[in-house]
């Protein structure tokens, strides 16, 4: 996820845009805010589906297969008010054996986002297996931003998960975290540096 400039949400241009978003019940926000523990989730709407996981790609293939393969409408459960699509009927099984062994943490969001307490991204072709849990990332610059300190970028993002993200409306506390930046907030301009800097700097092998 690349981070965008919080000025762009500043009141009142981001008051407008958050209000209307609430007033027009829109997709995205309903897609992403079960009334479930799974709130809220990196979702969205397809067909006669409210809310699909990861737009309909197989949480089990990258435990199985290795990569990320999508799923079809006729493999599907739903767990928590989400559905989750598989591409073979094994894997559904699989999942529905055991849920929460297959679910990507902090909903499926990227988790580079996650670090600063902003639930926005997710791109299904960029992940982590990480101590054998799934992490999704909105893309590979912001994979890339994450490796430079898993180790304390996971325990930022796991607290901001857990104190802030957990349970509350996405568009919310996107827009709250946008505007009212955590201390160590880096724009993607300042990450996209920081890759660099850290590649100029890795041995040659």
């Amino acid at each position: 996820m690349t981070l965008p400039d919080p000025s762009l949400l500043r009141p009142p241009l981001g008051a407008l845009l958050l209000a209307g978003l609430l007033l027009a019940g829109c997709t995205p926000m309903t897609a992403q805010n079960p009334s479930s523990a799974l709130r809220p989730v990196n979702a969205v709407a397809d067909g006669d589906d409210e809310r699909v996981l990861l737009a309909g790609y197989d949480v089990v293939a990258y435990f199985t297969q290795g990569r990320h393969q999508r799923g079809s409408p006729q493999f599907e459960s739903v767990y928590e008010g989400v559905t989750l699509r598989f591409a073979s009927a094994g894997h559904k099984a699989l999942f529905d054996a055991d849920p929460k062994r297959y679910l990507p943490q902090f909903g499926g969001y990227c988790t580079n986002g996650i670090v600063y307490g902003i639930p926005w991204g997710g791109d299904a072709d960029s992940w982590a297996m990480i101590d054998g849990k799934l992490y999704i990332f909105g893309g590979q610059g912001s994979k890339d931003a994450f490796m430079l300190d898993p180790t304390g970028n996971l325990a930022l993002a796991e607290k901001y998960w857990r104190e802030e993200v957990a349970g509350r409306n996405s568009f919310l506390q996107r827009a709250y975290r946008l505007v009212i930046r955590v201390p160590h907030y880096k724009s993607g301009a300042e990450l996209a540096q920081s890759v660099t800097e850290a590649g100029s700097r890795a041995p040659i092998k």
